[in-house]
């Protein structure tokens, strides 16, 4: 199996890997992003003494839903594009964090990003960056930010706002702890009506 760069590789084999609809179950087409899920001899048989949580994390044919989202080229090679949880649904589109954090994280000033979704009144939820500048980029201007992501990204991918701290909260473990950004910023739209 030849390696591809930007994606997880082939399913080994005896083992399943499909792509489903988050919300419906249904397979997805070759290059649709959704859930991915797993069933072999290698994935867990449910967790212990928690059958409830075992029942709502597998389909009754046996498909471990992962939490993470991804997708299938044509040649089978599978790329994870983030996990459900941080999925961003604004306006009735599903945004996919990982592919602006890319875009953001390309800019001269950003050492790293980090993209949410937080409550919106008019757009469900609110695309929100969370952002990491590099020394001597203290003068942070926003709207120029928004202005070079709109030459990149579809409109309903940019973000409505972009907010700089001086360092991404992180777990124990080194991963970026999104739902402390989504609870820290739960009212950024509140008081606040935006274009759309």
């Amino acid at each position: 199996m030849a390696r591809r760069a930007g994606t997880v590789g082939l399913p080994l084999p005896g083992i399943e890997v499909r792509v489903t609809d988050p919300a419906s179950g249904g397979l997805l087409p070759q290059g649709d992003i959704g859930m991915i899920e797993v069933r072999g001899p290698n994935v867990f048989a449910g967790y212990w003494r928690n059958p409830e949580k075992t029942a709502a994390e597998f389909r009754p044919d046996g498909f471990f839903v992962t939490g993470d989202l991804g997708s299938f080229d044509a040649q089978g090679y599978l790329t994870i594009s983030g996990r459900g949880k941080d999925l961003v649904i604004s306006g009735g589109f599903n945004v996919y964090p990982k592919e602006i954090e890319l875009e953001i994280d390309r800019l001269a000033e950003v050492v790293e990003s980090a993209v949410i979704g937080v409550p919106h009144a008019d757009m469900g939820e609110g695309v929100t960056a969370v952002v990491v500048l590099k020394a001597g980029h203290a003068q942070f201007d926003e709207r120029s930010m928004i202005a070079a992501l709109q030459k990149r990204l579809a409109k309903f991918k940019v973000p409505k706002r972009i907010i700089t701290v001086p360092e991404l909260p992180r777990n124990a473990m080194g991963k970026v702890q999104k739902s402390l950004l989504r609870q820290t910023y739960a009212e950024l739209y509140m008081s606040q009506r935006l274009p759309v």
